[in-house]
């Protein structure tokens, strides 16, 4: 840390303290009486000419009434956030009941505008679904009804094909697998529903690559946890009913290294994703008939 000379630190100090008064609404005899000063220490603290430091006490009590950081208001950071308030921004944890979380997920995709979006999604993306699809799922969902999740849906596929954004998603093969099979998660959707769902999917693969691109990987080689990067402005990872948001640079930067790595390692490229699905579809045609 550079070293500053008494008086340039005396300075910083006065005009941070009357930034953050000014700030806040709090006045000259406002914050006296809350830190419980006299009226003169805070003119002579905030006097133009003046060379006053504060004492260590009077400088933590105007922090935690300014809710800045002390050491902010001393000029040994350059951040005005208090140590708790700046972990609360890296990583935030917030409810995801599944009614209520989508329009924050919404807002999330629009804050990105113009940025490459990463997907990792915990099935098939909602967004990808065929309304068949959605109401068989959430027809026992218990926050969630079947309409809202399509009309969730609806919106968050009218900002994809609106180009706003690349997008890449990684997603399991096996998810893919055993959807076709109608197996695990998936046992009991009629065959002719998960057939239109492939087509779907290898259809809207098709015509939106290269701007919308879907991967493949091995779950047994490589694996992770759901998770969507929104460029290198925030990083969401779903845990359920809840999700962690991380806003922390270096933390947004690993999990981007993260989703790369999964589409370095795919199993099947954007390219040939497509005819990956088909072939699916056509097992599912021959069952049937």
């Amino acid at each position: 840390m550079r070293k500053i000379d008494k008086r340039d630190r005396a300075v910083l100090f006065r005009e941070r303290l009357a930034e953050a008064m000014r700030r806040h609404g709090v006045s000259g005899s406002a914050l006296a009486r809350d830190t419980g000063v006299d009226r003169s220490t805070i003119s002579q603290l905030l006097a133009p000419e003046g060379t006053r430091m504060p004492n260590a006490h009077f400088a933590a009590d105007a922090a935690a009434v300014l809710g800045v950081s002390t050491d902010w208001l001393l000029g040994l950071t350059d951040r005005p956030e208090r140590p708790g308030d700046l972990v609360d921004a890296a990583v935030r944890m917030t409810t995801a009941e599944r009614s209520s979380i989508e329009d924050r997920i919404l807002d999330w995709h629009r804050e990105a505008q113009g940025y490459k979006i990463r997907h990792v999604p915990a099935t098939m993306p909602d967004m990808l679904k065929t309304e068949a699809v959605l109401r068989w799922e959430y027809q026992a969902h218990l926050g969630r009804t079947p309409d809202q999740a399509i009309g969730a849906m609806q919106d968050r596929l009218d900002w994809l094909r609106s180009g706003s954004s690349d997008y890449e998603i990684a997603l399991p093969l096996h998810e893919i697998i055993t959807f076709a099979e109608g197996v695990g998660y998936w046992s009991g959707l009629d065959a002719g529903v998960r057939a239109d769902q492939l087509a779907r999917l290898a259809t809207f693969s098709r015509e939106h690559f290269p701007g919308v691109r879907l991967f493949l990987f091995d779950a047994r080689r490589v694996f992770s946890a759901p998770l969507t990067v929104f460029g290198p402005l925030l990083a969401v990872l779903y845990i359920g009913r809840f999700h962690l948001a991380f806003r922390e640079s270096t933390r947004v930067r690993s999990l981007t290294q993260q989703f790369d790595w999964l589409v370095r390692e795919a199993e099947v490229d954007a390219r040939d994703v497509p005819d990956r699905i088909d072939a699916l579809r056509g097992r599912i045609h021959q069952n049937i008939t």
